[in-house]
Parts: C-alpha cells; structure tokens; sequence
C-alpha cells in the first residue's frame, strides 16, 4: 500500500514536469501589405504551430496595401493551428485599410492606446496630380459585402464594420472595444497577456472556439530577417517611387554618356528595386529578379569589360538575390533551417564571388578569343620565315616549319638554295615570299582562298 501510495505522489510530482511548457510567439509587421507581408505571415505562423504555441501575437502597423496580398494573409490566419492575435502596437500605430480586414479576421484584436483602425474604403490608386482615383461601386460593394463577412464569422460589429468601408469609418481603443470590434486594450505584451488568458477566440480554429491558456507562458520574440527590413524600406511608396524616378534619370544620362557605364548601372539597380517595392512579388520571385539582373551584369561584364564595375554590381545583386531566395532568422527558417541557412550564407557569398570571378576573367578571355583574327590557314602563314630548297625563278620550293610550299619570288627575282625567305602573302596553295633582310609590307591575298 505504502509503495502505491509513493508511486501515486511521484507520478503527480512528475506530471507538470512532463506536461509542454506553455510559449506565447510575438512577431512584428511594419509596412505596406505586399506580397512579402504574406510570405511574413506564412513564416511567423507557421514557426508558432511548429513549436505548437499556445498563441501568436502580431504587431502590426500598417497603413493599407494590395487586396490579393491581404486576402492571402485572411486565408492564412483562418487555416492557422495556433490562435493568432492581432495586436495594434506601438503608440501611434495604426491598422487601417488593408489592415483592418486582417484584423478582423484575427482570433483575438488588442490595441494598444493611442493607435486607431478603420478606414478601410477602397481606392484604384492616385492620379497623376495625386489625387485619389476612388473604386467603382462595384468594388466598393464587393469589399462591403467582404468585411461584413470577416465579421459575422468572428462575432464582431457588423454594421461598424460596413462603415469602416462606406464613412471610411476609423476608430480609437476606447470606441473600438465599446463598439464590439475589438476585445483587449493592452499597454504592452506583457498586459496583453494577463487581459487575453481565459478569454475565447473570436474565430474558430478546427470549428472550435479555444480558451486561451497565456497565464506563465515564455515568450518568445521572432526577430525580423535582414531582407525583412530591407523590404519594409522599400516597399514605402514614396521610397519605391524615389527609386523608380532616380533610375530612369539615371538610364536616360547613362544612354548621353556612353562608356562611362555607371549611371546605367546604377539605374537598373534602382528599378530592379523600385520594381520589387511596388509589392508585385514574393520573396522567393523578387530574390529570381535580382538574380536575373546579376546574371545579365556578369555577362555585360565579359562582352565590354568595364575593369569590375559590372563584376561588382553583379556580386552584389546576386548576393542579394540569394538572400531574398532563403530567409534567416530565429527558429525555423520558411525554406530551411536556421543550421543549414548559417552554412548557406558562406557558400551564397562563395558562389557570388566565383561567378564574378568567371565572368569577369574566364568569358571575358573566351569572349576575346573568339574576337580574335582566325590564326589558321593564310593567316596562320603570312609571317613566317622558311628556308629555299629549290631556287626560285621566280617559283620553287620552300620548307617552312618543316613542310614543303611552292613558292614565287614577289618580285619575280632568282632566291637561290639555302637562302631565307619570309612569307608574305599566298596564292591558292602557293606561297608569296621575299627575302627575309628585304623589308616588305604583307600583301593580301589576290587570288587564292
């Protein structure tokens, strides 16, 4: 009895030992919805349900951005493992446009003070003196009919969310929590935590809506990639417009100054980017792009040598390119892991730097080597001194590099045996030759090949 009893204890004692310590994933999206907000979303969530998260909480601060990107981002929250959290964060941040359709179709929205959402009515884009071009009512319709989907499915205020679309309605915390759209004000993720444990997700996951358990949970922070802050930079529209105009100007001054080959450079580099900015690709097509641009530097390289200016923007695009391709970062990479990214870096920088090293000596030496004047037959000949073996008057015999030639005097003069002679120009098969302490311009040829 007394040995059941002890098992009885050690079990117990043994049980919060064994059970899975409880994580809470924080990660931060800054920045227009592009396509790599959605390649952000993917990697952060799925970092959390591979460590089986009890949640993951996003802050965000977005002023808006592409429709197809955020309705991937939606698709990608409501097939999540992991109750995803959006949390509007810092002071001053804001969810709004785009941002805001995310929001709702979050398990559970906070806000932190200060910051505000809505906003949320569609635009085609800006005209060329800036104005807005507003969306046709067809499409406002659509997007109407869109957000009040996101919040029947969440339990959320429908009608505040049809005027997020058609006032283009925006909201602080205070009035975002009394109108029934969000359900945390939280000062920070700390405070987040504390107010959210016990609470029930909004939207379901597997059909089911699930009591957040945040109580003691470790958090853990998923800091952003190097090619994330590099794309948070450029996908400002005003950068990637700075990018795009600086560019042309600089194509448009490379094509008046031929030769000089930098301003072109530099202006394909800047629309390559611009490009990639605009949100058109993901990160894996942006970082195909880039290595595109490279390839084509490397081979600019061999056909005009430009003593490594090409070589150089080539390196650094294909380097650039690479990282794009593959993400870096805390835990679990998107493509591989964070072990083999660390040994992929080295043999990225490696590789760049062999390629440029090929193109720049190697295809620039072939390339020339081609451009050469073909050094066989006549031309192989024309140069070369032989020796008379049977006299010309004016023709005989030679031996030039140990072969016999006919050979004619140029000037039709007696050459006897044993005498040098230089060729210096032929005819058919029959070699043109003076004497070789005569001096004599090389004639082309008259009538052979």
């Amino acid at each position: 009895m007394k040995k059941v009893l002890l098992l009885i204890i050690f079990l117990f004692l043994l049980t919060p030992a064994l059970a899975q310590a409880k994580t809470v994933y924080v990660a931060q999206i800054k920045g227009s919805i592009t396509s790599y907000t959605y390649d952000q979303f993917d990697r952060y969530i799925s970092e959390a349900e591979k460590a089986k998260a009890n949640a993951i909480i996003i802050e965000l601060d977005t002023p808006g951005g592409r429709g197809d990107a955020m309705m991937n981002i939606i698709q990608r929250i409501k097939t999540s493992k992991v109750p995803v959290i959006i949390y509007v964060y810092p002071e001053g941040a804001i969810a709004a446009s785009a941002g805001t359709y995310i929001a709702l179709s979050s398990h559970l929205i906070a806000m932190a003070p200060g910051t505000s959402i809505g906003a949320a009515e569609p635009i085609m884009g800006y005209s060329q003196n800036g104005s807005i071009i507003e969306a046709p009512d067809k499409v406002k319709k659509f997007y109407v009919a869109y957000i009040k989907s996101l919040a029947q499915s969440t339990g959320r205020n429908e009608t505040i969310a049809e005027e997020f679309v058609t006032k283009n309605l925006s909201l602080t915390p205070d009035e975002a929590l009394e109108a029934g759209v969000i359900e945390v004000i939280a000062y920070d993720v700390s405070d987040l935590i504390s107010k959210a444990d016990g609470m029930k997700t909004k939207a379901t996951i597997n059909g089911k809506h699930v009591t957040l358990d945040l109580k003691g949970a470790k958090i853990v922070f998923l800091k952003s990639t190097f090619k994330d802050q590099v794309i948070s930079y450029i996908t400002d529209p005003a950068v990637a417009y700075i990018l795009l105009t600086l560019g042309i100007w600089a194509l448009i001054l490379g094509f008046l100054t031929p030769g000089w080959h930098v301003p072109e450079t530099a202006g394909a580099i800047m629309i390559a980017l611009a490009i990639i900015g605009l949100g058109y690709f993901g990160y894996r097509s942006a970082g195909l792009v880039l290595i595109i641009l490279a390839m084509i530097f490397f081979i600019a390289e061999a056909l005009t040598p430009t003593f490594g200016l090409f070589t150089v923007a080539g390196l650094i695009t294909f380097i650039l390119g690479s990282i794009f391709m593959f993400s870096g970062g805390e835990g679990m990479d998107y493509l591989i892991s964070r072990e083999v990214y660390s040994q992929l870096r080295l043999i990225i920088i490696t590789i760049g730097i062999l390629l440029a090293l090929f193109f720049a000596f190697g295809m620039a030496a072939v390339i020339r080597a081609h451009r050469r004047k073909a050094q066989t037959g006549k031309e192989e000949m024309i140069g070369l001194i032989g020796e008379v073996v049977d006299a010309l008057t004016p023709e005989g015999l030679i031996r030039v590099r140990g072969e016999l030639w006919k050979a004619v005097s140029k000037n039709g003069e007696k050459i006897e045996f044993g005498e040098k002679v230089r060729v210096v120009g032929m005819d058919g098969l029959k070699l043109i030759v003076v004497r070789e302490k005569e001096k004599y311009e090389v004639e082309e040829n008259k009538g052979g090949e």
